[in-house]
């Protein structure tokens, strides 16, 4: 189950890497998913989630093809035992911060 949760995560993070390498996402979304990389990195969760939730309430068209798994990934990470998590956030979304 677990490596089937992951590949899950993986595939919708690289759609969402296609598109932001493509230059398919708008200013603001690619703003906010910078911040919720932002907060990831430093294991803030609740507010992770909360730009995760205002992005598919404000922009569901354009990041509903993965946003789904960005969620499953603050609750994966979230769940992780504190020393696993040092790298691993930083691992996934790296890709989101090449912001001109």
């Amino acid at each position: 189950f677990q490596k089937q949760v992951c590949n899950d995560i993986g595939r919708r993070l690289t759609v969402l890497e296609d598109a932001w390498a493509q230059g398919k996402l708008s200013a603001p979304v690619r703003k906010r998913m910078s911040l919720l990389v932002q907060e990831l990195q430093q294991q803030h969760w609740d507010a992770a989630d909360e730009i995760h939730r205002s992005l598919m309430v404000d922009h569901v068209n354009e990041v509903s093809q993965w946003m789904v798994g960005v969620k499953r990934l603050i609750a994966e990470t979230r769940d992780l035992p504190t020393g696993e998590t040092d790298g691993s956030a930083d691992a996934e979304p790296a890709p989101q911060q090449e912001e001109p």
